[in-house]
């Protein structure tokens, strides 16, 4: 027809660049982008196996950074407790009170009903931070196993170091609370 919109001349001049473009491009200028939608062309001088590596990337970088959250909420887990811990805590709470006769002593009675609910949150606490700490230092150590060049993210690293900060101080404090060094039970007698 014989008249030409604006778009039609802006699409002309797109075109007339691209193939411009196209002939002056070597092998490793990449895939060419189609101007009418923005897609890209696959490069037909390109490897047919290759995957994209920043697909893979992403994948392992939200592995990583997954990993790395979750160890540091589990160690803050093992610093002030979980619903499980205080859940086995009142279970042998009820074991010690079934256990003791009317006739124990004060010291028996103490142990059997606090002791060792005392000691079970201490060990809950305790699988938390191990549990923290070996996530965390999976997190920190994997790239030196997948792909050591890639670049990851400077948070996981920080949330990851947290993490295992976290589970070697709360995996202190369960053995120092299991061992009654920490709070232990009062002297009876």
């Amino acid at each position: 027809m014989g008249t030409e919109n604006e778009n039609d001349t802006d699409t002309g001049k797109a075109a007339e660049a691209e193939s411009e473009g196209m002939h002056g491009r070597g092998a490793e200028a990449g895939p060419a982008v189609d101007a009418g939608n923005g897609a890209t062309e696959p490069d037909p001088e390109a490897e047919p196996g290759t995957a994209p590596e920043p697909e893979a990337r992403g994948a392992t970088a939200v592995g990583q950074g997954a990993a790395a959250i979750i160890s540091a909420g589990l160690g803050v887990v093992s610093l002030t407790g979980s619903w499980i811990g205080t859940v086995a805590a009142a279970r042998e709470t009820l074991v010690g009170q079934l256990r003791t006769a009317a006739d124990s002593t004060v010291a028996t009675q103490v142990e059997e009903i606090y002791g060792d609910a005392w000691r079970t949150s201490a060990l809950w606490g305790g699988l938390f931070a191990l549990t923290a700490l070996v996530i965390g230092v999976v997190a920190l150590a994997r790239p030196a196993f997948g792909a050591p060049g890639a670049a990851r993210a400077p948070w996981i690293k920080s949330v990851a170091w947290a993490g295992v900060a976290l589970g070697v101080l709360g995996l202190l404090l369960a053995v120092l609370k299991y061992t009654d060094v920490l709070l232990g039970l009062p002297a009876t007698g």
